[in-house]
């Protein structure tokens, strides 16, 4: 799916676009260029890769308690539906926060909030009879935390990150989720089985409080003199600009429709058993990360790539058919190979995504962009836990992972049909990727 075709000369491209990679073996490997040049990249990726690694546990524990509470598929998928109004609500309005406030403090409250709801799922746990409601309580109350943290982090980036590295960022940060989300996966199956539920949240526990420690570190990120007070106007400025860039309403769109239709973790539980394969729950959470990670480890090659949409619209019409493929696999390795292609074609589609968002963003509206963003990759996956633990108790566990899949790869060829310019995109040309690029060009030639 690489894009290697010849385009039309770059326009106002300068000594800041650089050279293109070398090839052979060297061209796969990750670009280690952000991690070198930032210490505060360094500092937030190692943070990252911690919380994420115990937040994966949680993740894992989480719809496996409430399983055990209640033994209904439709409860599980109920985690989505409590999480969507604060996911929305509080992620459009923590963009605007982000363009405001010290984007290191909001970060900083934020995690340290997650840290005090998973001691409160810890202590849950523990008592004779865990109650069922707390866990939606809880889980409601983080999704808020993480709604406001997340545009905070994603309009970072491009404040400590070189312009032409930010490519080579959003395949570090995937790979820094990917080995939490295999290893922590992995693990919580082991640890949920054998040791219980309290141990996976102790362990996540200790996760957010180094990660606090990280993130005390970070140098301060004030708000740019551009930046608009937080209000429901600004919101609207951001959705105004979104809205005029149709490239990016192709992006926020696709990756809406395939998370909202082939999204199937919350019927993973009830996959393995009715597979008769309860063992290989924690390898089926960690298959999906496994595939985006064999695409981090050789993402060399992403550098090479220009036509950005037209990767992003082939990865997720893959990831459908992956997804729909697991369904209809009636082997357990099957489906986990299905995963893990899955997987892949989802990291594709992040890199790309991701690239276009931190290259033609302007600063002042990085934060609320973010805020919209999040709801693309956010609010897709948690009304796609409520579709598939619906579909799952009128249709049957399979399919509703197959159905789930063809009707995500149909969706996505449509919104091909219909935003051509997400089709065209290329970032040697785009007029916002140049306009921000020689932005950062003079920005930093004038000290």
């Amino acid at each position: 799916m690489t894009d290697t075709s010849s385009a039309d000369a770059p326009v106002g491209k300068g000594a800041d676009v650089p050279d293109e990679p070398p090839g052979g073996l060297r061209a796969l490997l990750p670009d280690l260029s952000p991690w070198r040049a930032s210490p505060d990249f360094r500092r937030l990726w190692v943070s990252g890769l911690i919380t994420n690694f115990g937040s994966f546990l949680t993740f894992v524990a989480l719809p496996v308690q409430i399983k055990e509470l209640t033994g209904s598929a439709a409860a599980v998928g109920a985690i989505g539906a409590v999480e969507l109004v604060p996911l929305v609500v509080f992620g459009l309005y923590g963009g605007a926060l982000a363009d405001a406030w010290d984007k290191r403090r909001l970060i900083l409250w934020t995690e340290a909030g997650q840290g005090v709801a998973c001691a409160a799922l810890l202590v849950n746990a523990l008592v004779p009879s865990p109650a069922v409601w707390p866990l939606y309580v809880i889980a409601a109350f983080t999704s808020a935390l993480g709604a406001v943290q997340r545009p905070a982090l994603d309009s970072l980036i491009p404040r400590i990150v070189a312009h032409e590295h930010l490519p080579a960022a959003a395949s570090l940060n995937a790979l820094r989720w990917q080995v939490g989300g295999i290893a922590g996966p992995a693990l919580a199956g082991v640890v949920v089985a054998y040791a219980g539920l309290g141990w996976a949240y102790a362990v996540d526990l200790v996760t957010f409080a180094a990660s606090v420690a990280l993130v005390v570190g970070l140098a301060s990120s004030p708000a740019s003199h551009e930046a608009r007070r937080p209000s429901w106007a600004a919101i609207a400025e951001g959705a105004r600009y979104a809205w005029s860039r149709k490239e990016l309403l192709g992006t926020y769109a696709v990756d809406l429709a395939a998370m909202l239709l082939a999204m199937p973790l919350a019927v993973l539980p009830f996959l393995a058993d009715e597979l008769d394969a309860e063992w290989s729950l924690g390898l089926m959470y960690a298959a999906i990360p496994a595939g985006s990670l064999l695409v981090s480890v050789s993402s060399g090659w992403t550098s090479r790539v220009h036509r950005h949409g037209r990767m992003v619209v082939l990865a997720a019409a893959g990831w459908g058919v992956a997804i729909a493929a697991a369904g209809f696999a009636g082997n357990v390795w099957l489906v986990l190979l299905c995963f893990v292609l899955a997987g892949a074609c989802d990291m594709v589609s992040g890199v790309f995504r991701s690239a276009m968002w931190n290259q033609t963003i302007p600063d002042e509206l990085r934060g609320r962009l973010a805020g919209i963003e999040l709801l693309s990759y956010s609010v897709g996956p948690q009304l796609g836990q409520v579709r598939a633990g619906g579909t799952a108790a009128l249709t049957g566990v399979r399919a509703s992972v197959w159905s789930g899949g063809l009707l995500c790869a149909g969706a996505v060829g449509v919104l091909a049909l219909c935003l051509p310019t997400m089709m065209t995109y290329d970032a040697r040309t785009n007029e916002h990727a140049v306009r921000l690029r020689e932005k950062r060009a003079a920005d930093a030639a004038s000290g």
